[in-house]
């Protein structure tokens, strides 16, 4: 079974128990491995995807609050109607944003250190979530570029279930700046006439126009994510910015979390410290 598939549906299978266990309003997506959709609660203090205490900080940080009205461009299709507003791309158990968001919007989170420290960032920092990186491209112009999450000097591209890191054409790539400064392109994994893991590469130079290091954060059940990501690190040129570049586990945050983050992690999730692989 696909990787991908198969954490998606552990995914639901524990979204599901979670939520009947705590007496969470949830729908499931259609499809033959459906989603657990949550929402905020009537009185918007709750949200059933969320720690308590972390959406809490989420609706009182104002940039942080905008990422939970993000529409879900697959909600109409995907999801059943939803009696009060649109589906949100934060509001299904799969998302990694709200994974992300669930753990650096806990409070004391930032001012602990240990996940900071196992991460390599700065401590006291206040996350950036869809940070916009402007990366420079040959025509003197910038990309479009969106990272997860900055977090001082250090952008972290954070992922779940999805299926992969996408793929783009050649031209797209060569057509950044610093492309041939980065990257050794003849070793770059390839699909036909476009490079493969798009978001990695785009990241990496986004890092090197910072002056930033770069995390990719996964679920160490994901096996076939960490190698894409090693196939793409053995291809950067620079000795400096290859000691900047990393890669940790949502199990790995799990261990060095506060009890309360750990036992969340470990319930709505199932992500424990102990590392289990498909």
């Amino acid at each position: 079974m696909n990787v991908a598939v198969a954490l998606r549906r552990a995914l639901a299978d524990q979204a599901k128990k979670y939520a009947d266990a705590q007496a969470i309003p949830h729908s499931l997506s259609y499809g033959e491995s459906p989603a657990v959709c949550f929402s905020p609660f009537e009185s918007d203090t709750r949200h059933g995807n969320f720690l308590n205490q972390s959406y809490k900080a989420i609706k009182g940080h104002p940039e942080w609050r905008k990422r939970l009205a993000k529409v879900h461009t697959l909600g109409k299709r995907s999801f059943p109607v939803k009696e009060s507003g649109r589906w949100m791309e934060l509001d299904t158990c799969a998302s990694s944003d709200a994974l992300l968001m669930n753990v650096f919007c806990y409070p004391g989170v930032l001012r602990e250190g240990r996940i900071l420290a196992l991460l390599g960032a700065e401590l006291d920092m206040s996350p950036k979530f869809g940070y916009k990186a402007r990366v420079p491209l040959l025509n003197g112009r910038f990309d479009r570029t969106e990272v997860d999450m900055r977090l001082g000097n250090l952008l972290i591209e954070a992922k779940l279930t999805e299926n992969g890191f996408q793929n783009a054409p050649i031209t797209i790539l060569e057509a950044y700046r610093d492309f041939s400064d980065v990257f050794d392109g003849r070793q770059l994994p390839r699909a036909r006439d476009r490079y493969v893991s798009y978001q990695l590469l785009r990241n990496v130079l986004a890092a090197y126009a910072l002056g930033c290091s770069f995390c990719v954060l996964i679920d160490a059940r994901r096996t076939d994510l960490s190698d894409a990501w090693y196939a793409v690190m053995k291809c950067v040129r620079p000795v400096e910015l290859r000691t900047k570049l990393r890669i940790c586990t949502w199990q790995e945050v799990a261990q060095v979390a506060t009890p309360t983050l750990r036992k969340f992690l470990a319930a709505k999730y199932g992500i424990s410290p102990a590392c289990n692989f498909f």
